[in-house]
Order: C-alpha cells, then sequence, then structure tokens
C-alpha cells in the first residue's frame, strides 16, 4: 500500500467546473471503445472488427481544465445467446441507469435499423440528456442525404441533439466533447486529474492479448475466448507476464496455437508490443493456452474469469 503522502491528490475544483459520468451506449461494433480511446486521447479500451469486442464496463477519464468526463466504455447491447451475454447486456443497462448523460453511438454509415431503434427506446424512459452520435461518417457516400435522414428522424422523434463524427478520423470529436461537457452538471473532480483510467494494469494487460487474439483468429475463435494474467512479476529492467488464454473447444486451442506454434507466436509478440507502452524497462510474456468447455454458460466459470454483474 502507497504512504498517504505519495498518494495521488485530488484537487479542490474552480468555480463553474463540470463533471459526471457519461455511459457510451451502442449495438455492437459500432465504434464506442474506437470513441472512447478518441476521447481520452490515447488507448484504454481494446478494439477489433469483432462484435461485442468489449466484455467489462471500463471508465475512460477525461480530465480539462474546465471539467472532467468519466467515459463509460460498456458492451453492446444485442440479443444474448448465453450466460455471458446476458451479464454483459446487464452491464450495460446498469450503466444507462447511472450516467449524468448518455452518448447513444450507431453507424453513421448505415441507416438506422431495428437494433437502434431498440436502444433509443430504452433511453427514452431516462431523466438524463441523450446526444445521438453519427459515427463512422467518413465512410459514408457522398450523398448521405437519405441516411442521415433516418438518424434525424430518430432524434427528432426523441428531441435529442445529434452531432456527426469518426473516431477513427477524430473529425467532429471535439465538437462531440464539447457537447457533452455543456450537458454535465456542477461537479467535483472524481479522479485525479492525471488518471486516465480506472482499471488495474493487470487487467489491461489481459485485454490487449485478447484484443490481438480477435485480431489474428478465425470467426469461430474470438467469442470464446477469455484471458486470465496469472502473475507478473516485476524486475528492475523486466517484468515478466504469465497468461492463460481458455477456449471452450480442443479445436480452437489448435487455432490460436498454429502450426508449429506461429500463431500464438505472433499474438505473444504483438501483444507484448502494446504491453510495452504501459510498463517501464522490457517485458517478458509467456502464453498458455487451455480449453474450458462451455465456459460461457458457467455462471461459476464467468466469476473466476472476471466477468461479473457490476454493482
Amino acid at each position: 500500500m502507497q504512504p498517504i503522502d505519495e498518494l495521488p491528490l485530488i484537487p479542490t475544483p474552480p468555480p463553474g467546473f463540470k463533471s459526471g459520468f457519461v455511459g457510451v451506449i451502442g449495438r455492437p461494433n459500432v465504434g464506442k471503445s474506437t470513441l472512447t480511446n478518441a476521447l481520452v486521447g490515447q488507448k484504454v479500451a481494446i478494439t477489433s472488427p469483432v462484435a461485442q469486442t468489449t466484455r467489462n464496463r471500463l471508465l475512460g477519464i477525461l480530465t480539462r481544465p474546465d471539467a472532467q468526463i468519466v467515459l463509460v466504455d460498456t458492451p453492446g447491447i444485442h440479443k444474448p445467446h448465453h450466460q455471458l451475454g446476458r451479464v454483459l447486456v446487464k452491464n450495460a443497462r446498469i450503466a444507462i441507469e447511472s450516467s449524468d448523460a448518455i452518448a447513444l453511438v450507431v453507424d453513421g454509415s448505415q441507416k438506422a435499423g431495428g437494433g437502434d431503434r431498440y436502444i433509443a427506446n430504452l433511453l427514452q424512459k431516462i431523466e438524463v440528456p441523450v446526444i445521438l452520435g453519427l459515427n463512422k461518417v467518413d465512410l459514408q457516400p457522398e450523398n448521405a442525404t437519405e441516411l442521415d435522414r433516418t438518424y434525424t428522424e430518430l432524434a427528432g422523434e426523441k428531441d435529442w441533439q445529434m452531432v456527426k463524427f469518426s473516431a477513427l478520423t477524430g473529425d467532429g470529436v471535439g465538437d462531440l466533447l464539447d457537447i457533452l461537457v455543456d450537458r454535465l452538471p456542477e461537479g467535483p473532480y472524481y479522479y485525479p486529474p492525471d488518471l486516465v483510467t480506472d482499471r488495474p494494469e493487470r487487467f489491461i494487460m489481459g485485454e490487449l492479448i485478447r484484443e490481438q487474439i480477435l485480431l489474428m483468429t478465425r470467426e469461430e475463435v474470438p467469442h470464446s475466448v477469455a484471458v486470465a494474467i496469472e502473475k507478473v512479476e516485476e524486475q528492475p529492467e523486466i517484468t515478466r507476464v504469465f497468461a492463460s488464454i481458455y477456449v471452450e473447444r480442443p479445436s480452437q486451442k489448435g487455432i490460436i496455437l498454429g502450426k508449429g506454434g506461429q500463431s500464438i507466436k505472433q499474438i505473444g509478440t504483438a501483444a507484448r508490443s502494446q504491453m510495452q507502452k504501459l510498463v517501464a524497462g522490457k517485458i517478458y510474456l509467456e502464453l498458455f493456452v487451455k480449453v474450458r468447455p462451455k465456459w460461457r454458460q458457467s455462471q461459476m466459470q464467468l466469476s473466476e474469469l472476471g466477468y461479473r454483474v457490476e454493482e
């Protein structure tokens, strides 16, 4: 435990300082984690082309002279097909209920669909401000009038402000940030100003490994993968990390290992490169692949792997 005089201090806010929790809500794969990273200004959430990449509710913290925004990056809201999915959706709904404002993120390169309307109807019952954010506008066709109209109508039905942006390129993200700050109440610092996430280093390490698995493996593998950091040994010049990768079937283990161990080697090299940004000195990473049949259906195994309903 750190001595009291070494703990980060939470300062007294200046007059008119705004703060609060912003729920980043939307369907799977609309760019919520990419937006959280763009707003914070660095990587705190993993991203991939695979839907439902985010599994744990993660706080990204952005502090500027006039405000502190705590971004709650949530799992995509979808119809769950297993116990893990039910936990994820329940956590997303809890985030909605505990937010001071909501950023409803949609894929602005496609017309509004049933999933967007389902979430919009959920949000209609809450009392906090909702901003409808059209992400991926860099992928919109030249004439996007008809496409935009589907979201303009959705926002008009709910009397929500709409803003267009690209979390990938950064265009319009500053406009969204200013609107969110404007909607927040005056309040205190919730976290020290130099903190960018509430998650411990071990959690981030595990997520960086899982991100590389999502990027490098076939469709049948990503949703069945969990990563547990078993041990971290910190020495003056090197940090040794030992992690277990859990899958549900032997065939998935074979895919992650790859022919002659090539896939697991590539995953480890890429994850180690990302981890290097977290710690001083060199990183040694050792990965083990283990089979746990039907772990996503087991409440006990989900809890052991860190997936539980948030309080």
